[in-house]
């Protein structure tokens, strides 16, 4: 305990991380104090009742994402889904059109470049989600029967459509000032803030009804019991490594002798961290939520196949999350440059010949290991929100939103413990490192 006070103290200790530190806080500060400007013409009051009967449904989903900004239609209602989406649509395109392939191997004008594209499509995406969303909201009435919008027609369309494209816009800005002057992952810290700020309220909601006797104390214990496990098999899930083995040969370079120790190549279970979890979210979100606001029967149909606790949607879900971890870990990680890397430098993995079949080793290994953090990130994602659902508990985290707080939280505090390595300072991650090498010598 005392080493992590002293760990903690440090940051403070090294001016550069302590400006990242405080940037971040302050552009935190900034989303959430924005969460709370409302869209024009909407009656709240009528709003927040509606809300109140669409909890553990999909709107009550989607208000979990956004940090409760739909359930307040704030300038920031939308939240950064638009964004994820229009980075999900740009990276399967540049997987085949052969022009962005060439743009993302251009190193960082090219990364620039679709980052652009990246806004764009982000913009064009949040425009058609706030007209969808206006529409279903001068349909919708509050249990009392109160109009959500008084005042209907296209003049509230398109304020709405201004306004919170314009709040995406500025969310976006945010995720991307904290990567590039903060202590990085922007927009994963975002979408973590909007989920943890909500954690005080969820304790009040469940101390009260633990109190009026509606949530039996048994109950919530063994569900604490199984959040605290499942945080503990998400850690020890995105610490886990399998180390292959590297040898690297003698080089004789004028008067200096080069190379000839070994040491390994540190293959993670799980490389994508919580990205498929937040894109799986995203790309089934999208057209659920469209559907929403649509008043006909096809559309009901499938906005009830695409809500959480259906088959449909647990399914499909479990799926798009298996496909991005894959898809992610594809892109992020390169086998043949690896293996080019190695060859270059005089390296190889005992027992595999360099170059191609060093490329496929990796791979294999790679997949290999990759299918198990694939399944795990599904089942952990679906497995609590089916508990809860079992017990008709209305508890706050689920398996999804426990994922993003726990692998934002490891990615965060990975990143300053990088700076403070680089100072000499010890890092954070000195006790679940040595975890993760014993997990790792295990498998």
């Amino acid at each position: 305990m005392i080493e992590n006070l002293q760990s903690f103290q440090n940051v403070f200790r090294v001016p550069e991380l302590k400006r990242r530190v405080l940037i971040t806080a302050g552009l935190l500060v900034a989303y959430r104090m924005g969460a709370h400007v409302p869209t024009p013409g909407i009656d709240g009051a009528a709003l927040a009742q509606f809300f109140d009967q669409v909890q553990g449904t999909l709107l009550g989903m989607v208000d979990l994402f956004s940090g409760g900004n739909l359930r307040r239609l704030s300038i920031f209602a939308l939240g950064i889904m638009p964004y994820i989406s229009a980075s999900i649509i740009l990276q399967l395109l540049t997987v085949v059109i052969p022009t962005l392939e060439r743009l993302a191997k251009e190193g960082e004008a090219g990364r620039k470049k679709i980052t652009q594209y990246t806004r764009y499509g982000t913009m064009g995406l949040a425009l058609v989600q706030s007209l969808g969303i206006a529409y279903g909201l001068e349909g919708m009435s509050a249990p009392t029967g109160a109009a959500i919008v008084p005042s209907p027609g296209w003049a509230f369309r398109l304020l709405t459509m201004v306004t919170l494209t314009a709040g995406t816009a500025l969310i976006m800005w945010l995720g991307e000032q904290i990567s590039e002057k903060g202590i990085g992952n922007g927009i994963s810290l975002i979408i973590f803030a909007g989920i943890v700020v909500r954690l005080p309220s969820a304790i009040i909601a469940s101390y009260t009804l633990i109190t009026t006797g509606e949530l039996k104390l048994f109950v919530f214990g063994a569900i604490v019991l199984v959040m605290v496990g499942v945080t503990a098999a998400v850690v020890l899930m995105q610490e886990g490594q399998r180390k292959i083995p590297v040898q690297y040969a003698k080089r004789v370079v004028g008067r200096r002798v080069y190379g000839g120790q070994s040491t390994h190549i540190p293959l993670r279970i799980n490389t994508a961290g919580v990205i498929p979890v937040i894109f799986a979210s995203s790309l089934i979100l999208f057209p659920a939520t469209l559907t929403r606001f649509i008043d006909h029967p096809w559309m009901r149909v499938v906005t009830d196949s695409l809500s959480p606790g259906h088959v449909t949607y647990t399914v499909l879900y479990m799926a798009l999350i298996i496909f991005f971890t894959y898809f992610y870990t594809a892109i992020v990680f390169n086998p043949v440059d690896l293996s080019d890397n190695m060859k270059k430098y005089g390296g190889f993995i005992p027992g595999v010949r360099p170059g191609k079949k060093t490329a496929e080793y990796i791979d294999h290994v790679l997949s290999r290991i990759t299918l198990p953090g694939a399944m795990f990130l599904a089942l952990i994602s679906v497995l609590p929100d089916m508990l809860i659902q079992w017990f008709n508990v209305p508890f706050y985290f689920g398996g999804t939103s426990l994922l993003i707080v726990v692998g934002v939280a490891l990615d965060t505090v990975r990143q300053m413990e990088s700076h403070l390595l680089m100072r000499n300072y010890e890092g954070f991650l000195k006790r679940s490192k040595s975890r993760s090498g014993a997990f790792a010598r295990r498998s």
